[in-house]
């Protein structure tokens, strides 16, 4: 039975997986479209990389927040599964960030623009020792952080703070569970945002005069994307449903294979096969075109066989500390 106490010398079993959330699995899917599009120039040049700040650029940037909201998310959801599964829930959780940052210090010895290490020491800052708060604390610290990192102008770790947070509370506050099956409050929200985002764009060139300043570009854009996720969260509630869990949900499942690969991928077609990546957008959006159809037969392949991505399967692994429980298709993973 489930809630039998454990006999001495046993490990207590693990709890029954999670359904499946084809939300976030579709949200992270685009977003790490969207990062490969926007990032796939800046990698085939790798010189250029550390030139432009993601969040600092005056124009839409569509990956970046969705993902940095759906870490937060990813991390509150661990920690749920962590204090059913360890005695000490949030080892798992610093396991998982040290990984994370060694995956991301290695990646970045191929393109010095990468996030994970980023993420990971963000994480580590900021959203474990969150994990001691209660959720209105929480909440607002994500309320202070986000709109700081905007008006400094720059996005970058407080902003990537501030979002991790929101993802956290949306988890804390029980939003998340409800995510497959609202659609009034998408719509509520991706009104509130859209008129939001026409206000900003309208405010930023009249404040600043000859030129929009970054912060209200920011909080445009911030908006803009926060309108796009609420769409999409409302189609996901349509008869469009299935296609788009079909087009993107692989992606998002095997989203960290997905990031690393694609990396090899850009920088072999750019110093291997010599193709203009970095000097020709038509060419980088071929590229790009094709290496997620390529990726997306690989996940969809891989997904028939297992659970998770191989390199998600490593960081589980690394994670927990063993190999575990291996969850059912189609279930959430603990890790």
């Amino acid at each position: 039975m489930a809630n039998e106490p454990s006999l001495p010398g046993r490990t207590a079993p693990d709890p029954p997986a999670r359904t499946r959330l084809v939300a976030l699995d579709v949200l992270r899917g685009v977003a790490m479209c969207g990062i490969l599009v926007s990032n796939i120039r800046l990698i085939a040049g790798t010189a250029a990389a550390t030139v432009e700040p993601p969040m600092g650029a005056a124009h839409v940037w569509l990956g970046l927040p969705v993902l940095s909201l759906l870490f937060g998310i990813g991390f509150s959801l661990l920690l749920e599964s962590a204090r059913d599964r360890a005695p000490r829930p949030r080892l798992v959780l610093l396991r998982r960030l040290l990984t994370l940052l060694v995956i991301g210090l290695l990646h970045r010895l191929l393109w010095p623009g990468d996030i994970l290490s980023v993420y990971a020491v963000v994480g580590l800052l900021v959203l474990l020792p969150s994990s001691w708060l209660p959720r209105w604390a929480v909440a607002g610290a994500a309320a202070a952080l986000v709109p700081t990192g905007l008006l400094l102008g720059m996005g970058g770790p407080l902003l990537v703070a501030g979002l991790f947070l929101t993802g956290s509370a949306l988890v804390r506050y029980g939003v998340v569970a409800r995510i497959d099956h609202s659609t009034r409050g998408p719509v509520l929200v991706g009104l509130a945002c859209a008129a939001g985002a026409v206000l900003a764009g309208w405010a930023a060139p009249a404040a600043a005069g000859p030129g929009p300043v970054a912060w209200q570009i920011l909080t445009a854009d911030l908006l803009r994307t926060a309108t796009y996720v609420c769409v999409l969260l409302v189609l996901l509630r349509t008869p469009l449903r299935p296609v788009l869990a079909a087009v993107f949900a692989p992606l998002g499942r095997i989203a960290l294979t997905q990031h690393l690969s694609a990396t090899l991928l850009v920088l072999g077609a750019a110093h291997l096969l010599g193709l203009p990546i970095a000097d020709s957008l038509p060419v980088a959006l071929a590229v790009a075109g094709t290496l997620l159809a390529a990726q997306w037969v690989f996940a969809v392949l891989w997904l028939r066989r297992f659970p998770q991505g191989p390199v998600e399967w490593l960081w589980r692994l690394a994670t927990w500390g063993r190999r575990g429980t291996v969850a059912a298709p189609g279930a959430v993973p603990a890790g």
